[in-house]
């Protein structure tokens, strides 16, 4: 993979773009004015790996509330803005790090222009932003939609809206529910400017078609060197947008972060509740970050061999299962329960063993 050469910016202490790593971006769901909810689900995204919260703020009261949770949040913080400019500004004197906004609804020129004049003056990023639905009504008639190359005009021509006030600390987005055109879009983008990009595919659903969704788009996008910044957008808990954005950075090699499960998908030959055994084992690796390969299989003829590069790893059978480590079998256990509590053992061991390396 040749990841496209972008200019790098700051977001707080973080770099986007150039050559850093693909950062991984979340939302927070709560109602952003209840400052105690909102600090907590931050905290709860950040155990997960999340660098980077997105808040609305859809009045006054949510910006007043932004001091208290930026004071509060161990990472930058960006406000997702519309219609009202001096939510905006209001946000960056709160010290927010950066701002979501679409400049065609932000108002007349010079409410962008104020914008964009507190955005340098605090040292914030704006990130454009331009869903299929925001596409202004001029683009939808020359184009007879919300196609890509009318999303991709549509950017381009918020950009040159901050370029003509000097300022360049941008990143773009280009969102559509369809995998395709989202696509289309950010390869006609990715070839029209050096801007970081943050990806995603919008409204893309629940947890499972959402994650389907999202995995075929960003992998494709990413494996051809596309993307700086992602969400994974889901119906679901935030904390899951960035569980799922890990996998599929993690599958593309691209960055490892806590624990990499695998796990055979049962057939004929299983004998086990290899269900449960891996349910298990993923409740009880949910909040770790060791770097470590597990292995929960169904078959102790070829579990050890199809599984030979996991740190450790389980098989059963019908009356005993195995525990091994790179291959080499360490136990033989009978009876599922004995071999759930004696892979939790080794899995303890483990996990200790990378705590102090």
């Amino acid at each position: 993979m040749m990841r496209r050469k972008s200019r790098e910016i700051r977001l707080g202490s973080l770099r986007v773009g150039g050559d850093a790593p693909i950062m991984v971006q979340s939302m927070t769901n709560t109602d952003t004015r209840d400052v105690d909810a909102t600090v907590a689900q931050i905290g709860r995204l950040v155990q997960r790996g999340c660098e980077a919260v997105r808040l609305a703020v859809p009045d006054e009261a949510a910006a007043r509330a932004l001091r208290a949770i930026r004071e509060a949040s161990p990472v930058p913080l960006i406000a997702d803005i519309h219609f009202d400019y001096r939510l905006a500004i209001a946000a960056l004197e709160a010290g927010l790090e950066g701002l979501r906004i679409n400049p065609g609804n932000i108002g007349p020129r010079e409410h962008v222009d104020a914008v964009v004049d507190a955005a340098k003056a605090h040292g914030a990023v704006i990130r454009v932003g331009v869903n299929s639905g925001s596409v202004e009504k001029s683009l939808l008639q020359k184009y007879g939609g919300p196609c890509p190359q009318a999303m991709v005009e549509s950017a381009l021509n918020h950009v040159r809206m901050l370029e003509a006030r000097g300022f360049y600390d941008t990143k773009i987005s280009l969102k559509s529910s369809s995998v395709l055109d989202s696509l289309e879009a950010y390869r006609l983008l990715a070839a029209s400017c050096d801007y970081p990009l943050h990806i995603g595919i919008t409204e893309a659903g629940g947890l499972l078609r959402g994650t389907v969704k999202s995995a075929v788009g960003l992998g494709i996008l990413l494996h051809e060197g596309i993307g700086d910044t992602l969400r994974v957008s889901l119906t679901a808990d935030p904390a899951e947008e960035v569980t799922v954005a890990y996998e599929i950075l993690r599958a593309l090699g691209l960055r490892r972060r806590g624990p990499e499960i695998i796990s055979c998908p049962t057939c004929g030959r299983t004998e086990i509740d290899l269900f449960a055994l891996a349910r298990a084992v993923e409740e009880r690796l949910a909040g770790s970050t060791a770097d470590i390969k597990v292995a929960v299989m169904g078959c102790v003829v070829n579990g050890p061999g199809e599984a030979r590069e996991a740190d450790l790893g389980l098989a059963g059978g019908r009356d005993k299962g195995i525990i091994f480590r790179k291959g080499n079998v360490i136990r033989t256990v009978r009876g599922q329960d004995a071999l759930l509590a004696a892979f939790m053992e080794e899995l303890q061991l483990l996990l200790k063993e990378k705590e102090s390396a």
